[in-house]
């Protein structure tokens, strides 16, 4: 299946993850190129498959049933300029649990960007380290959709980081069926990080862009109709990733991380730059409010990736996520033109609290942890209302051999207390972002932690993939079940899981 490259051909890659290993289903221009996400566990996979009756290893729970769903970067053509894991095809890997037993597929999302490739036989549309072209593409680069994924009106839907045009899915299938449109919406773009409340069914959703206004923010019911949407008036082109909302209200990030635009309108490349001069603002808005109905807050400056939740006490709204002080950490010497590429994805973050008072506008933040974390999710049944646990992704810094974004291990969160747990991979294992799976009949009233936690990993040493399933009362105690993966999966960034009834109807 695979074999190692032991000569030093590829130094930055050698430096970031070790030796280079050849793989029979990975395609052949990858070995041209020494860029660390084109190989190793980064190395995308040619083989489209489903399987039924997989292996495991342990016990596993006969409550669970629905199924984890993964996105995440697979290019299949050699990009036209630096590749960046943004520029990956999208690729969504789903591992079903039902009657006792698990099945697997896997599926290209098809884009209208991977279309044209493949009738052009070749890349087409650049990447976002440059140069943006809107000649090609109307977003300037190559919309992959590989980014984020979630459950809405019966299917699957796909979205990129860049806020770009998303996609919907089979869930049984994972066939791409068509664009996703709002009923009633006038465009379709929309964020990494757009929200379905499980209690409503409703999609809280944003978009951002370089044109006024440079931000929107809706609400659609749940099925697929508009119901609000209201431009968000921002000093400028911002990099907002992630949205939160209450019973009550939706939390707007306008984050002092973004681009200048006399470069890119000059020189076509996107150069990011963290203002530290300049706070970070929170916009907090009634869910269907108007423009002038929304307070802002201003607090220390940081970025922020993913929130883990949001709820209200009192006169407070309170916010849990992760934050980082160092988005763009110093490239190092020795990376070549991928340096500030790998500098970006060098992710340092730890849990956070920022709390708002809604009667007075005073501000309260401070960290739950210091342990450098992200990926952060919590149990979607409580979204929007106060919560205690939440299920982050361990991940190493620069000076602990973290050269490129990589999972150790799963840390479990009490929120209340900074109280953690953790489980470790193992040595040279790669993981995924954990979902939560509640039990069947789950609700509100249930205890938040009285589920499953499921993640994918991939040992380096074999290159076998498991998809393992946690207690998520007890997760240092390690998984209770491993599935064995029918192939090699490679790495990605989020996932999302389906309650089997509601899946399986």
């Amino acid at each position: 299946m695979a074999r190692v490259n032991t000569l030093r051909e590829y130094p930055t890659t050698e430096r970031c993850m070790g030796a280079v290993t050849h793989f029979d289903d990975a395609p052949a221009w990858i070995y041209g190129l020494d860029n660390p996400y084109l190989h190793g566990v980064c190395a995308p996979t040619l083989n489209e498959m489903h399987a039924e009756d997989l292996e495991v290893v342990g016990e596993l729970p006969s409550d669970l049933v629905g199924a984890y769903f993964r996105n995440g970067p697979n290019p299949v053509f050699q990009p036209k300029n630096r590749y960046h894991p943004f520029d990956g095809d999208g690729m969504v890997h789903g591992v079903y649990f039902q009657g006792g037993k698990v099945a697997y597929r896997n599926r290209l999302v098809q884009t209208a960007a991977l279309s044209e490739e493949q009738a052009a036989g070749c890349s087409v549309s650049p990447g976002v380290m440059g140069p943006f072209d809107y000649n090609i593409s109307r977003f300037g680069i190559k919309d992959t959709s590989n980014t984020d994924i979630f459950c809405y009106a019966g299917d699957l839907v796909t979205l990129w980081y860049n806020a770009g045009d998303p996609y919907r899915l089979d869930s049984r299938t994972l066939k791409t069926k068509t664009h996703f449109d709002l009923r009633g919406r006038t465009q379709r773009r929309m964020s990494a990080h757009s929200k379905v409340d499980w209690s409503s069914g409703e999609l809280l959703f944003f978009d951002y862009g370089d044109d006024p206004p440079f931000m929107t923010y809706g609400v659609a019911d749940p099925h697929g109709k508009l119901l609000h949407e209201v431009a968000i008036d921002l000093p400028g082109p911002r990099l907002p990733h992630d949205i939160g909302f209450t019973a009550h209200y939706a939390v707007l990030h306008d984050l002092p991380f973004f681009h200048d635009m006399d470069v890119l309108r000059r020189h076509k490349y996107r150069v990011l730059s963290f203002h530290q001069d300049i706070p970070t603002r929170f916009g907090i808005i009634p869910r269907r409010g108007r423009a002038e109905e929304i307070r802002w807050f201003e607090c220390q400056p940081c970025y922020i990736l993913h929130v883990t939740n949001c709820w209200e006490e009192g006169d407070w709204v309170v916010m849990d996520g992760c934050r980082s002080l160092n988005p763009m950490p110093d490239a190092q010497p020795g990376e070549g033109e991928l340096a500030s590429m790998l500098a970006y994805m060098r992710l340092e973050a730890n849990a956070y609290r920022w709390r708002f008072n809604l009667r007075t506008g005073e501000v309260r933040e401070g960290d739950i942890d210091d342990l450098n974390t992200e990926f952060n999710k919590s149990n979607p049944i409580f979204h929007g209302m106060k919560s205690r646990y939440a299920y982050h992704q361990r991940i190493p810094l620069l000076h602990e051999g973290g050269h490129t974004l990589r999972f150790t291990g799963l840390v479990k969160y009490n929120n209340e207390t900074g109280q953690r747990s953790q489980w470790d991979y193992g040595p040279g294992v790669f993981g995924s972002e954990a979902v939560f799976a509640p039990k069947p009949g789950a609700d509100r009233n249930s205890v938040e932690d009285d589920g499953y936690v499921l993640t994918l990993v991939t040992d380096s040493t074999d290159w076998q993939s498991h998809c393992l399933v946690f207690d998520a009362t007890a997760i240092e105690s390690g998984p209770v079940a491993r599935v064995r993966m029918p192939h090699r999966v490679p790495f990605g960034f989020h996932a999302t899981w389906a309650q089997g009834e509601a899946l399986y109807r």
